[in-house]
């Protein structure tokens, strides 16, 4: 008889965990509190128009395909995506503008002209920044950081050996600022923080890594929207014998003498020799785990931001406008002090706007655009929404229109709104934080909590609130360290 693991929680790193364990010849079940699988990587459609809710950027994507192949099945069949030539636009309220090309080259070569930034500084920049990934990601993405035998090779010693050079005692910005001297490519260089839900002026200059996900290995698009990511991957987990339960909320994580033995559902015991908890980890202790000593110290850490999400159905076509696109504020860094210290918005926002009807046209009727408008924010701290959102919009569609010259106020037809109440609420996603725990400490990475429990024996965790960190490339790898240590555990 195959062993049991039950999964608590269908997002992508849950139903990763699940294929994973299949894999390994357990027999799986996913209990899920929603009705649809994917967590925040879910869609709506709003007449005519269809929404990514959640995550609209794609790097990596070969870490979907691996799931397939494991199962020996071949990803294209389920899944098609294709990579972008253009990275994002960029628009500032001066008027210039710069579209990141996906070729290095290009790249380097255009914003030298557009910052006046000597090419070969960009370029060794983005040299350093590949060198960073190339040391650190076997240690701190595809391993766990809190087991023995990750410090006990030659890919450790090397990244500890060269991490003095790395930024990790300075600030994203300031390592920025010490690589270039226009503001616009420094402030562009620093928003790869909101990557981590972090701030430049906070998170360890070593996470200047981040861009090399999206320049040098590339952007994606998947074939029928970001939602596609779930859908296949679900697909595929019930092809091979995953079983899920949705509207089926976990209401206790059984132990017995230090083991996980199973889970409650209802008034429902269900037994399991693993559980993992694709939970955020803050809710998984306090509402799963009541009776269990909690890891005080990593659920009192920062929590990372949030977002304020409109969701326009415009009935206009933007050809200046691509799949990315965004609109800097005028004052960075007092974005993220509202954001982080003030717990507010700033009346100057730094603006998110994803089309996915650029790439996919019936994600809108003809002769419109479905815009996913996002501003970064705070947690939900009990702050009050209404009066925020209220004046977000009004902010957001007063720079948007200086910035296109065109009333856009007016083009709305429909709009659907995402809160961090809404967020927190409908994913479990404690104060709505994106990313579970912010990385504005140099040891953020050691603090987030392992894909283990130290205490409890067959309890694992995935997904982003947990190591190495939030973002569809980091939950999918999250997935992958849990069967990893799973097998090793069970061998």
């Amino acid at each position: 008889m195959p062993k049991n693991a039950i999964v608590i929680g269908a997002g992508i790193a849950g139903i990763a965990s699940a294929i994973r364990l299949n894999s390994q010849g357990f027999s799986v079940t996913v209990y899920e509190s929603n009705v649809h699988p994917g967590g925040k990587l879910h869609q709506k459609k709003l007449n005519g128009f269809r929404f990514d809710m959640g995550p609209s950027l794609f790097t990596m994507p070969w870490l979907v395909d691996e799931l397939f192949q494991l199962c020996n099945k071949n990803p294209k069949d389920y899944f098609r995506y294709f990579r972008k030539e253009t990275i994002c636009n960029y628009f500032w309220e001066d008027g210039t503008q710069f579209s990141a090309a996906s070729d290095q080259e290009t790249f380097c070569s255009d914003a030298s002209n557009t910052f006046n930034e000597p090419k070969e500084n960009i370029a060794a920049y983005l040299k350093k920044n590949e060198t960073k990934y190339r040391l650190t990601k076997s240690v701190f993405l595809e391993k766990s950081l809190h087991k023995l035998r990750t410090y006990l090779s030659n890919d450790t010693l090397k990244a500890f050996l060269r991490i003095s050079g790395m930024g990790i005692n300075q600030t994203l910005d300031s390592v920025n600022a010490s690589s270039f001297s226009n503001p616009k490519l420094i402030q562009f260089f620093n928003r790869f923080a909101t990557y981590n839900g972090s701030s430049p002026y906070q998170t360890p200059g070593i996470m200047s890594m981040i861009p090399h996900l999206e320049m040098d290995l590339g952007t994606y698009f998947p074939e029928g929207g970001m939602f596609q990511i779930t859908e296949s991957l679900y697909k595929l987990a019930k092809e091979v014998g995953v079983s899920f339960h949705f509207n089926s909320p976990v209401t206790e994580i059984l132990v017995s003498d230090k083991k996980a033995i199973g889970v409650r559902v209802g008034d429902i015991n269900i037994n399991a020799e693993v559980v993992v908890s694709n939970m955020d980890v803050y809710h998984t202790y306090t509402k799963l785990l009541i009776d269990q000593i909690p890891p005080k110290k990593t659920l009192a850490q920062e929590r990372s931001s949030s977002a304020l999400i409109f969701y326009w159905g415009i009935k206009k076509q933007f050809p200046e406008l691509d799949l990315h696109n965004i609109f800097f504020s005028e004052n960075y860094q007092q974005e993220f002090d509202h954001i982080f210290n003030k717990k507010s918005l700033c009346d100057d926002p730094t603006i998110y706007v994803n089309i996915s009807s650029k790439e996919e046209e019936k994600d809108a009727p003809k002769g419109h655009e479905n815009w996913f408008v996002m501003i970064n924010a705070p947690g939900n701290y009990s702050q009050d929404w209404e009066e925020l959102k209220l004046q977000a919009r009004k902010n957001i569609l007063s720079k948007l229109s200086r910035n296109l010259n065109c009333a856009v106020q007016e083009l709305i037809v429909d709009e659907m709104v995402w809160d961090p109440v809404g967020i927190e609420n409908q994913t479990s996603s404690y104060r709505g934080a994106l990313y579970g725990a912010a990385s504005n400490s140099r040891f953020a990475a050691f603090l987030r909590h392992p894909n283990f429990s130290k205490r409890i024996k067959n309890l694992y965790f995935c997904g982003g609130s947990v190591h190495p960190g939030g973002g569809i490339p980091l939950c999918l790898l999250s997935g992958k360290i849990v069967g990893d240590l799973v097998k090793t555990n069970s061998g």
